[in-house]
Formats: C-alpha cells, structure tokens, sequence
C-alpha cells in the first residue's frame, strides 16, 4: 500500500515534486487495477469467455431503467467490475445490466461473429449491438420467449454482431431471471459456431440415443420376466433424459417451443421424477422392506415429503424450483441405503454403490462450476459432468439388476437340487416300505404253503384210513373254505398295507413331533393345504356363509367355492384359524402342530427358531393357537376326534 506524505512546501521543492509523482503512481495503478479489460479480436480468435474484470455489471432493483438511460455519463461510471469468474444475478428480483468491451483489429473487422449466453434457463436476455457507425440495435432471447424467435434455431442464446469496422465497441446486456444463472458471455466466430453447435448436437443425439436404447431394452426384460425393477428402472432413466433435456434447452427446442410457459415447472417437475422413481427402484432393486426396515420406513417418508414440497411448488410458488439441492436427500439417502445393505452382504448392491458414487461425483462438479469455481477444471467437465455421470450410473445399475437376477437364479437352481434330493429320499422311503411288504406277502405265502402240504399229508392218511373218510372229507372241506376266506383276508391285507403309506405318515405326525423336513413330506406346498382344508371344512358338505344355499362351483382361488345362487366366493382359510394368514401356509401348519403337540408349552423363541419367523409374528400366532385349545377343551367330547388338524376349525 503507498501512502501519500503531506505536501510541505517547507521541506523543499523535492520533496514536493516526490509527493506529486507518488500521486500520478497511484492513480496509475489504480486505473489498471480496476479498468474493464478490452478483449482484443484479430484473426487468431475464434471464441473467448468473459470472465472477471472483463465483464461490468450494474444492478436495477426497480427495474426501471432503460438502455438510454444506462449509456448516461452518470450510470455508465456506476458500472461495477465483475470480481466472480463468471457473474451472477444473485440478487433474483432485480435487473442486471452487463458490458464488455471488444477492439476489432482490421483482419478480423470482416469475419460475421456472435455473442452466445449458455444458461438455457435464463428468463430473458435484451442484446444492444451497435454497428461500425455505432448506432444500437436491440434483439431478444429467453426462456420466456417463444423459441421460434431466435435468431438461430439453437438451444443457447445468440446474437448476431453486425460487421463492424476495425475499433472498439461496447456491447450492453440486459438480464432478468427467476433463476440464479452463471452468467457466461461467449464471443464465437460464425465459423466455429457452427463446428461447435454440430459436435454438441451429436454428443446429445448419442447421450440420448443410449437412453432410449437403455429403457427399450429394460423394457423387453420386464415383458420377459415380469420384473418390477426393470419398469421403475426404465422410468428412472426416462426421468433422467427429460430432466437433462430441460438443462440443456433440447426440450424447450423440440417438445414446447411455443409454450414457454412450460419452462417454468419442466425441469423442477423431471427433478421430481427423477428423485421419485430413484427411490422407488431403490426399494425394489435392494430388497430394502426385507433387508433394512428402517430405512425402508425412510424412504417412504422421503417419497411423501419430497411429493408434498412438489406440490407445493407447483400449485402455490413455482419459484420454489430453483432450490434445486432438495434433490441432494432423497438420492443421499438411496446412496446410504446401498452402502448399508451392500455391507450387509447383498453382493447386487456393489454396482449400485459404484453408480452413486458416480453420479455423487458428477454432482459435486456440477455444484463446482455452478458456484463460479470453473477454472479450476476444463470447460467440457465442469458443463457435460452430470450428463457423463448419467450415462455411467445407467450402466452400473444395469449391471446391478443383471447380477440380481443372475444370484436369483442361481438360488433357484440350488432350491430345485435340493428338491430333486428331497424326491429322491422319498423314492427310497417308499421301495423300502414296498419291500417291507412284499417280505410279509412270502412269509404268508409259505405258511400257506405249509399248511397245504399239511393237508395233503392228512389227506393221505385219510385214503389209508378208510373207516375215517366221511369224517375226514368232512374236515378237509372246512380246511378249504377256511384256506379260502384265509386268501381273501390275504388280499385285502395287501391292499390295505399299499394304501396305507399316507395314514402311517398321518399317524406319525400324531404320534410324535416332527422336523419341518419330515412333516413337509405331508404337507409340501401351498396347493397341498388348501387341498387339506377344503376337504376339513367342507366334510359334511358345502353351505353358503351368506344365502345357506348348498350348490357351488370352482371359484378363482384354488381350492375356493363359489356359491352359484349369490356367486359369494369363500376360500379355503375363510372361518379358519389361518384366516388373514401372513406367512407361508405350511409353515403355519407346522406352527400349529408344534403348538399342539407341546400341549402349548414350546415358547414363541423356540418357534422361531424353528420356523425362521420373527419372534413377534410367532408369538401373536401362538396366542390365537392357545386360545383355541382352551376353547376345544372346554368343549371337548368323550369321543371326540383327537390331532392338531380339530384346532382349524
């Protein structure tokens, strides 16, 4: 810092002509310190930025001011220095006037050139070009504004520089906007304008093209295997493209052009999408109501308050959309939830923690460039990051759902093994009981046969016997009808032991307790229940619970009866204790026979670990199981049927 000494014209013409020249020094530096730089254009330049001090600004809280009056000598020298990389309208409510400064040398005097304003959400932006005789026009642009109007049918916002001749020219720039915009001024030749404009629409049209191809082919996986992630993953990317559509002003081009309207609620209205169906598919992909409660119950609550600050937005205050770091929550949470259940062991998570860390990561240099911070990174990051991250996060989760299914088949596969094993024990049991019984068929044969020889031998000693013939015969023919009733009670023994193999399985499971292996063997699957209590509760017959009328038919639930005069359909659990049923029905079979067969004495812990079911869900069932057995005991008969089964009822 130079500080001036006094001007003492007693200490000597020197000292006084030091002071003099330390003053001009000040002001010297001051002027280079705080002068708007003049970008100078020759034939090199094909586009240049503006940034710090090459950019004044002035701001208009009343909104009143008009370009006559900025151009004044008294509010020209108001124009203050740009001291952010790119300026702001950070104050949303007002107006802002911008001026650069261009000095034309004569080799670029001739070349046609642009100014080009990058935020697609900017509201309306006013141009005053002069011309080489320094005469202003005014042309327009926005968001507000239909986009048929511009100058170029182009999703920025340009403005042609009429050819000027070689010199300097200030070029002014009215802004006002809802949204807070990086203002970004871009001088551009015509010539790269179009070179550039060319390559930007063919890095969309294959950013685009690979959503379309994503959600096509996760639309043809849902159709094939009837998987609700690929739907709320398609969904997911869909909201994804229409949300970077609205940013980069494709969708303002080619959906709405004349309805700027639109602009107002679109991207906030994709953000909500997006944010919505990220959650969603979260849930499904995860697994997160059987993996994680809590956060399931988090992700509900987001899903219902993120859907309430929507509406609010666009029913009462749409300029509530700018503040778009709400979408920071519900992603953080879908982010904090993949890294919870992946650490849990759920292997599918580890490509969707990878495609969050992206799309974090692509967040965060959004958030970079947007807070005036691009020239610590390339212009191309810190502008397409976000719509990079996007395409890596399609891929990743893509992945995910791919693994998913890959580990879900692969349980399969081990499920129908340990089936065919399971069918193959049952195939031995039953040769062992076959052999068993034909084992007692020739022991019964033989003793047959050795009373035949018996016989025989008596019959000899009646032919040498004579005087004992009628007596004998007599006797030989009681031996026969008792041989033949003997045979016959032979048969029905056979056919009643090979019938019998379900009652001996039927008596075990009354006799004694068994392990849910063995008492699945009876009771494998759903069908096979309902089966059991079809026939348990309508043994005397079917009555309609409704009309009392006793003809039916088959109603849409296996195992359900339809009454054909009222068409009441009632299933097989209805008046049940399994009624409103929430775990598998065997399972709940098998809780009920252990309840029984404990006489109510096994704990609902002891259940649990046996049934794999939570403790509470165990407990709850054994209330109602208990209460039943009290009541069938009050209640019981001398002759009353005995077994787990007369508690269903």
């Amino acid at each position: 810092m130079i500080k001036l000494l006094p001007l003492n014209i007693g200490n000597g013409p020197y000292l006084a002509l030091k002071n003099i020249a330390l003053t001009m020094l000040l002001a010297l530096l001051t002027t280079s310190l705080f002068a708007q730089k003049v970008l100078n254009v020759d034939s090199t330049i094909r586009q240049h930025k503006f940034t710090l001090n090459e950019v004044d600004y002035l701001e208009d809280a009343s909104d009143k001011l008009t370009f006559a009056d900025v151009i004044k000598t008294d509010l020209a020298s108001r124009f203050k220095a740009n001291s952010l990389y790119y300026p702001n309208n950070k104050n949303r409510s007002s107006t802002y006037w911008y001026r650069v400064k261009v000095r034309f040398d004569r080799s670029a005097a001739d070349k046609a050139s642009l100014f080009e304003f990058f935020d697609q959400t900017t509201d309306e932006v006013t141009a005053y070009i002069p011309d080489a005789q320094g005469l202003y026009s005014m042309s327009k642009a926005g968001a507000k504004i239909d986009f048929d109007s511009r100058l170029y049918q182009h999703k920025n916002f340009e403005f042609l520089i009429k050819n000027p001749s070689a010199g300097e020219y200030t070029y002014y720039f009215k802004l006002k906007s809802r949204n807070l915009v990086n203002v970004i001024i871009v001088y551009r030749t015509l010539d790269y304008f179009i070179h550039y404009a060319l390559n930007e629409y063919l890095t969309f049209g294959l950013f685009y093209g690979m959503v379309l191809i994503f959600c096509f082919h996760n639309l043809l996986m849902f159709m094939a295997v009837k998987r609700r992630q690929y739907l709320y993953y398609v969904f997911y990317v869909l909201s994804v493209g229409l949300y970077e559509m609205c940013v980069d002003g494709i969708a303002f081009q080619y959906l709405w052009p004349n309805t700027p309207a639109v602009n107002d609620f679109a991207y906030g209205t994709a953000l909500y999408l997006l944010s919505m169906f990220a959650l969603i598919f979260t849930k499904e992909l995860l697994q997160v109501k059987h993996r994680a409660r809590r956060l399931y119950k988090l992700i509900n609550y987001a899903l219902v308050l993120r859907t309430a600050f929507f509406l609010v937005c666009l029913f009462v205050d749409k300029s509530l959309f700018i503040y778009k770091f709400v979408e920071f929550i519900p992603l953080s949470i879908a982010f904090i939830t993949g890294i919870r259940i992946y650490r849990n062991g759920f292997k599918p998570a580890r490509f969707f923690v990878l495609a969050y860390a992206f799309l974090f990561t692509g967040f965060v240099i959004k958030a970079v460039s947007a807070l005036g911070y691009s020239w610590l990174m390339p212009s191309v990051v810190g502008y397409y990051s976000l719509s990079f991250c996007f395409v890596i996060e399609m891929v990743l989760l893509s992945f995910a759902i791919g693994d998913q299914v890959r580990i879900l088949r692969k349980e399969k596969d081990a499920a129908q093994d340990e089936t065919i094993k399971q069918m193959h024990i049952n195939s031995e049991l039953k040769d062992s009981i076959n052999q068993e019984l034909e084992r007692q068929v020739k022991v019964r044969t033989r003793e047959v046969v050795e009373k035949s020889k018996e016989i025989l031998e008596q019959s000899k000693v009646i032919e040498e016997q004579n005087e004992q013939l009628i007596s004998i015969n007599h006797l030989l023919e009681q031996q026969a009808s008792e041989i033949t009733r003997m045979n016959v009670l032979l048969e029905k023994d056979n056919i009643q032991l090979k019938t019998n193999i379900d009652k001996v399985t039927d008596a075990r499971v009354l006799s004694a307790e068994l392990n849910f292996e063995e008492f699945s063997a009876k009771y494998p699957d759903q069908e096979t229940c309902y089966k059991f209590l079809s026939e348990l509760k309508w043994k005397n017959g079917y009555q309609c619970t409704r009309c009392s009328h006793t003809s039916y038919c088959a109603g849409r639930v296996p195992y359900s009866r339809r009454c054909t005069k009222c068409s009441y359909e009632e299933s097989a659990l209805h008046n049940t204790i399994f009624q409103n049923n929430r775990i598998p029905i065997n399972k709940a079979f098998y809780l009920v026979y252990l309840i029984y067969s404990s006489k109510g004495t096994i704990s609902s812990h002891q259940l649990s670990d046996k049934l794999g079911i939570r403790q509470s869900t165990c407990w709850a069932y054994a209330i109602r199981i208990k209460k039943a057995m009290q009541e069938q005991k009050r209640s019981r008969k001398k002759d009353a049927p005995q077994g787990w089964s007369t508690l269903v009822l």
